[in-house]
């Protein structure tokens, strides 16, 4: 069929974030830059696997012309397989191959991060220590040097407090609970707090409530948007098979 045919010829990346809120996924060149639209669905209210996979299956339809996929997940995940998701279904993602459902689900190649890191990799400049953080419905973390990924840290549930952690204290439950005044108050706290444990060179704030900040920031801190990490799936891609970058592939291709 000639629309297959294209499909294997093509060298673009299928990129998709999945997130709390919302699913995305758009094409990339092999250089990182757009070749399709931006487009996003809601993440299911009950987000199992099972209805996750159905709203990536119905996002991504429409675009044909790819022939590797990188997926950016709201979780800890290791060698294709999801950890952790503490914003998805509760007690239904731990040990789930997510990278090979998704793999034989559309018949390509899959490589699968944590969503902070693929952001990461679409943001960073690539020089110095390099952090960026996800305001979303949880909050994300992603550690860089030199343009490099860092093993990933869940800092998300690291406590700062007798009864929260990261993700209660600034994720989107607090932002609803506690209003846009305390909340910035609670992202400027964890901003110093990265200043001291961390010494960074850059910080950069992503994620869907980044842009509800208010506070002046310093000249080494930058707001961006979740379509600047989405790009990030181009580079997953280029960069070498190391231990956290791990590669699915259809089992009928195996």
């Amino acid at each position: 069929m000639p629309g297959i045919e294209k499909t294997e010829e093509s060298k673009n990346i299928l990129s998709i974030d999945i997130g709390g809120t919302s699913i995305k996924a758009c094409l990339l060149t092999p250089e990182g830059e757009l070749f399709s639209a931006y487009t996003k669905l809601p993440t299911p209210k009950n987000a199992t696997p099972v209805e996750v996979l159905k709203v990536v299956h119905e996002l991504v339809s429409p675009l044909q012309d790819y022939c590797k996929i990188a997926i950016g997940f709201p979780g800890y995940v290791k060698c294709g397989i999801v950890e952790t998701a503490p914003n998805l279904a509760k007690n239904k993602w731990a040990g789930f191959p997510l990278a090979q459902e998704v793999s034989d689900l559309l018949g390509r190649p899959v490589r699968l991060i944590n969503d902070a890191d693929q952001q990461a990799l679409g943001i960073i400049s690539g020089k110095g220590f390099e952090i960026v953080l996800t305001l979303g419905t949880g909050f994300g973390t992603s550690l860089t040097y030199d343009g490099e990924l860092l093993p990933h840290l869940e800092l998300a549930h690291f406590p700062i407090s007798k009864t929260k952690d990261y993700d209660d204290y600034i994720g989107d439950r607090a932002y609803e609970k506690e209003g846009e005044k305390k909340w910035n108050e609670r992202v400027q706290r964890i901003i110093e707090i990265y200043k001291t444990v961390f010494n960074y060179d850059t910080l950069f704030l992503g994620g869907g409530n980044a842009k509800h900040i208010s506070f002046d920031l310093d000249h080494n801190i930058h707001i961006v948007s979740n379509r600047d990490g989405i790009k990030g799936g181009a580079k997953l891609w280029a960069a070498e098979e190391k231990y956290h970058i791990f590669t699915t592939y259809p089992k009928s291709n195996t």
